[in-house]
């Protein structure tokens, strides 16, 4: 008989090379829409303008401390922190500020919580992860906010103090 010899293509076989196309068709559509509204990752089409940079905030170096914002903020560094090493090796800020220097430097002393891990244990010196200050503390600067704040404190919506009837 004739292609007896031959293999045939079955249904289920035909079924799945339609829909292998169909899925061809359909990724390259949307590859093509996506270019039109993703920009591509090598930049922009145009060249960008060149514009002078903002100068450099002024630091506010006045050595009074600001309020903090909400609950749990850091606090914000009210010095001059120009010139100050911070690295694996040596840290200026523990020289004022570590438990054992505060009481000949004046400054606060860093938080209880700055020498324990993440499992609560206390440890004889800074966590290793809260070594670096500036990860978290930054100077007062004296600049515009870059977005709107509505923010409005419990203190000011008329909320008194529990025990203030």
């Amino acid at each position: 008989m004739r292609g007896q010899d031959r293999p045939r293509v079955t249904r289920r076989a035909r079924l799945f090379i339609a829909f292998g196309l169909v899925a061809l068709a359909g990724t390259a559509a949307l590859a093509q829409m996506s270019a039109e509204i993703v920009p591509p990752l090598t930049g922009a089409g145009q060249a960008m303008e060149n514009l002078p940079a903002d100068p450099i905030p002024r630091w506010i170096v006045d050595d009074i401390r600001k309020m903090r914002a909400y609950p749990e903020q850091p606090p914000i560094i009210p010095h001059s922190i120009e010139g100050y090493q911070l690295s694996v090796n040596a840290n200026r800020c523990m020289s004022c500020h570590k438990r054992e220097f505060t009481e000949g430097s004046g400054a606060p002393m860093i938080s209880v919580t700055h020498y324990m891990t993440r499992e609560g244990q206390m440890l004889a010196d800074v966590s290793p992860r809260r070594y670096f200050c500036t990860a978290c503390h930054v100077p007062q600067a004296d600049t515009a906010p870059l977005v709107g704040n509505t923010f409005v404190d419990m203190s000011e919506l008329g909320v008194g103090h529990a025990g203030d009837q």
